[in-house]
């Protein structure tokens, strides 16, 4: 048994375009494509005392304090081999009085990001989020 598909082709006549529509069989209908609505790249607009920004919040706020009170190395305070913070002069001006500038105040805020979206991917995945 042959099974015979024609689709719809113009045929071009003068000027006017006649088209044969002929029946088709053995009809395969396609479902469009459904997109997830939050999948990997999906955003979530949560209050701010959701569990993903406090973690965020305690994830920064965590590292400027240690780059503030000389927990984590700055322009300041460089360290050596062993792990040990030593204090250096790094020429650069500030009106703290503990010498943390705007390039550690920018790092450790960077730092803190990093380690916050770890967080929320770990427990993200593990399905704690």
């Amino acid at each position: 048994m042959a099974t015979t598909v024609m689709t719809n082709l113009p045929q071009l006549t003068g000027l006017r375009p006649k088209f044969y529509a002929a029946p088709v069989q053995n009809l395969v209908s396609v479902q469009p494509i459904r997109r997830k609505k939050n999948g990997a790249l999906g955003a979530r607009c949560d209050f701010f005392g959701s569990s993903t920004n406090l973690i965020m919040i305690a994830s920064t706020t965590l590292m400027l304090f240690a780059g503030r009170f000389g927990l984590a190395p700055s322009a300041n305070r460089k360290a050596t081999a062993g792990l040990k913070l030593e204090v250096r002069d790094s020429g650069l001006q500030t009106g703290d009085p503990a010498g943390f500038t705007l390039a550690d105040t920018l790092a450790c805020g960077t730092v803190g990001h990093i380690i916050g979206v770890g967080i929320v991917l770990g427990l993200t995945n593990i399905g704690a989020l």
